[in-house]
């Protein structure tokens, strides 16, 4: 999915086994975690085997290098979030779609919040790791959706709004719920994990994502 970028790749990984998977999905747990809490120049790599529970030696036959973990753990992020994206096509009602994509989104920052965090702060950082994914295979991807809703704003079943910013807007506000966490605990002191909290940010999201984009806007 993100081959063919121009930042550099992570190592070929191991022939795949179960425990081979095993091992890689608790380093690039282990190096989130380390990750998040003191970004990629404060970690070090024999940090994140003792956290995973591998000798260093063994982290590498993985992951040769802490940059390529770091871009790992990016990208493990970025698929979380786009292939709920790539489900919505021709073939769905809009407004099902928009709600199932917001539901996904929404769950993604109630059990991810760590990855939501430090792909936050990659960002901030002027994106030197991703750069080349979000000018290449990101941008393919948003530009084929926001051509559908274009489409399907040509069609009446859309109201007259700008997709990019309908994304957009979809973005910041499910992602609010995991990037400023504390902030959303310390103001209501409930937190996405409690369901009924939970089903009311889904339908405050939707309430507004309904709104830009099946109201038309006034003249």
């Amino acid at each position: 999915m993100l081959a063919g970028t121009d930042i550099p790749q992570p190592a070929a990984a191991p022939r795949t086994t179960a425990t081979g998977q095993a091992n890689r999905e608790r380093i690039l747990d282990a190096a989130l975690a380390r990750f998040a809490r003191t970004g990629l120049s404060g970690t070090r790599i024999d940090e994140i085997a003792v956290d995973a529970g591998l000798s260093k030696t063994n982290l590498l036959y993985y992951f040769r290098t802490k940059n390529a973990l770091y871009i790992a753990v990016l990208r493990r992020t970025l698929e979380m979030w786009l292939e709920p994206l790539r489900q919505i096509d021709a073939g769905h009602d809009p407004r099902a779609a928009l709600a199932h994509y917001v539901m996904r989104k929404l769950e993604a920052a109630r059990d991810f919040p760590q990855a939501s965090r430090l792909f936050a702060l990659e960002i901030m950082r002027g994106a030197p790791m991703l750069s080349g994914v979000i000018a290449g295979d990101l941008k393919d991807l948003v530009d084929t959706k926001v051509a559908l809703l274009r489409r399907w704003q040509i069609e009446g079943r859309l109201g007259i709004h700008e997709p990019h910013h309908l994304l957009f807007h979809i973005w910041a506000m499910t992602q609010h719920y995991a990037d400023f966490a504390v902030q959303v605990e310390g103001l209501t002191g409930q937190t996405l994990h409690d369901p009924v909290f939970f089903e009311t940010t889904r339908r405050a999201i939707l309430a507004a994502v309904t709104g830009m984009a099946f109201e038309r806007p006034q003249a």
